[in-house]
């Protein structure tokens, strides 16, 4: 049975006229519901010309640490046709009242292997436009609870302006940079789809769609081999890709061959290398 409860948006950021950042806080007052990073919320609005409940899920973009709010980056989904929750979103004004669902979903970091030894590999994450949601709360969450497990995110969109948290996760690369990376080991790159057009046109970072980080050239390392220093294998890396079914599938054609397996086609002995989440 559905259960729901109210909450109010208690801040908007409106980043471009489709993508902006919301934070959600409950409707009676106290701590946000508990959950883990890399999970996602599901909201829900009122639709009068349906006259029924229309009920979506995103991902959480805050760390579980925040007990304050709940943040979201969010896409105004306008083609082919205008969602129908993302237009209820992008209509409404801080101080409205939202149904939301408690926090879900697997989407999480494994701590151990299925061995029971403690899963210490470097984690990579892959993700295209808001697809980088899960990441943000990966990363602040093993900020805050001061772990010293690698973590590198690399985030995709088509132009400048969808590089979203792009200042904060600079700063965690920095603070990275300033105290070692045996202190806090993190890194992050972007990169921009189409490089060509007018408005990318000050952009001189990496160039071409997320799955290229992972990409070799003539027996070359890959991007992300040459900014580790290392061959990334099963055994010192795993991966968490998010956004649009093309994306994994980008990800994926990259990943396989090479022999890593996704957790929903994992080994006989449980393992796995890949988890993954679509959102189209």
């Amino acid at each position: 049975m559905v259960v729901d409860s109210k909450a109010i948006i208690s801040y908007i950021q409106i980043q471009k006229e489709d993508l902006a950042v919301f934070r959600f806080i409950p409707k009676e007052g106290g701590d946000v519901p508990q959950y883990k990073a890399g999970q996602f919320l599901t909201l829900g609005a009122h639709v009068p010309a349906e006259n029924k409940i229309i009920r979506r899920a995103y991902s959480i973009a805050s760390n579980p640490e925040n007990r304050k709010y709940i943040e979201l980056y969010i896409r105004w989904v306008r083609k082919p046709l205008p969602g129908r929750l993302t237009t209820v979103l992008f209509s409404a004004k801080e101080g409205d009242e939202i149904i939301w669902l408690k926090p879900t979903g697997p989407f999480t970091i494994e701590e151990k292997k299925p061995d029971g030894e403690p899963d210490n590999r470097r984690i990579v994450c892959l993700g295209g436009g808001t697809g980088l949601a899960p990441f943000l709360s990966y990363a602040k969450h093993l900020h805050a609870v001061g772990s010293k497990r690698e973590i590198v995110v690399y985030h995709g969109a088509s132009y400048v302006d969808e590089l979203g948290y792009r200042d904060e996760l600079t700063k965690l690369e920095e603070e990275s940079l300033d105290k070692g990376r045996d202190k806090w080991n993190f890194r992050y790159r972007a990169t921009i789809s189409r490089p060509d057009e007018w408005f990318n046109r000050t952009w001189n970072g990496h160039k071409g769609r997320v799955e290229s980080f992972l990409q070799s050239k003539d027996g070359e390392m890959s991007p992300l081999e040459k900014m580790v220093g290392e061959k990334i294998t099963k055994d010192n890396t795993v991966f968490f890709i998010c956004g649009w079914q093309g994306t994994i599938d980008g990800c994926l054609d990259v990943l396989t061959p090479k022999g890593f397996v996704t957790e929903r086609s994992k080994r006989a002995d449980k393992s796995f290398e890949i988890k993954y989440e679509s959102y189209g």
